[in-house]
């Protein structure tokens, strides 16, 4: 794919992402600070505003500028985590100028090592990492039509995590009470996902 056409396709999927900020601020109250949907929201607007002041020149700027952006939009714990994983991911991309399954993955694990590492989480600790990392293993088998495969997976990781507590944020404070919710953070990565695809499609 692209630049450019990546460009406008993260635009579309980030537009409709912002579309769910009331449904993950009412996730993200029953086990937290009920903060995530402004975090979506306003982080999403702000690396669409930034990449259309800004057009990136190679993928590697692309992921640096969307990850300043999401960061300094909101001072949140999720936007700090997202930033820090895109700038791991841009160091990694570097001067590429076209964006393929190959190079996804590469700046999907970066992204993946820099936040576990940040937040301190392990897989199973129910936190954004436990859609992550399975989405990514998917891109990695169905490289040929990757999006359909890492929805499902990032899927089924919110779900084998919905009946345990958190283990790491303010999800860890309300312990038990937190079981039977989804992980808000992994459910903005999966609506991520399939943004992706729509817009894609």
């Amino acid at each position: 794919m692209e630049l450019q056409e990546l460009v406008v396709v993260l635009d579309k999927s980030l537009a409709s992402l912002s579309g769910h900020r009331e449904a993950l601020r009412d996730l993200d109250a029953a086990v937290g600070d009920g903060d995530l949907g402004i975090t979506v929201d306003k982080g999403a607007e702000a690396v669409r505003q930034a990449l259309a002041e800004s057009p990136p020149e190679t993928v590697g700027t692309l992921l640096r500028t969307a990850g300043a952006a999401f960061a300094k939009a909101n001072p949140s714990t999720m936007a700090a985590l997202v930033g820090a994983g895109l700038l791991a991911a841009s160091k990694e991309a570097g001067d590429a100028a076209q964006w393929d399954v190959e190079l996804a993955e590469r700046v999907g694990r970066a992204a993946m090592a820099r936040i576990a590492e940040r937040g301190k989480a392990e897989l199973g600790d129910k936190t954004v990492l436990d859609a992550l990392a399975p989405s990514l293993d998917a891109l990695h088998d169905s490289p040929s039509n990757p999006l359909p495969a890492m929805v499902s997976a990032a899927e089924r990781g919110v779900e084998e995590t919905r009946d345990r507590p958190g283990r790491r944020g303010r999800a860890a404070w309300v312990g038990e009470r937190g079981s039977g919710h989804p992980d808000p953070g992994a459910t903005a990565y999966v609506l991520f996902l399939e943004s992706l695809q729509d817009s894609v499609d």
